[in-house]
């Protein structure tokens, strides 16, 4: 099988149906909602990355203690 490849025809033609199936309001609302669920994702992962550091400074203090 072949790789799956799209071309601008192909892309138009997707997003038309995609457009008849939702409208437009409602695709915008979809996109919004996208939007604040990676930004939240994010701030989910860039929170835990800041708790492993902390996590990490604290063993180190513990050691020299």
């Amino acid at each position: 099988m072949g790789a799956l490849r799209l071309g601008p025809l192909e892309l138009v033609i997707i997003l038309v149906i995609v457009l008849l199936i939702f409208g437009v309001g409602r695709l915008g609302r979809l996109g919004k909602d996208l939007g604040e669920g990676i930004r939240e994702f994010r701030k989910g992962l860039s929170s835990e990355e800041g708790e492993g550091k902390k996590e990490e400074a604290e063993k180190s203090e513990e050691k020299t203690a």
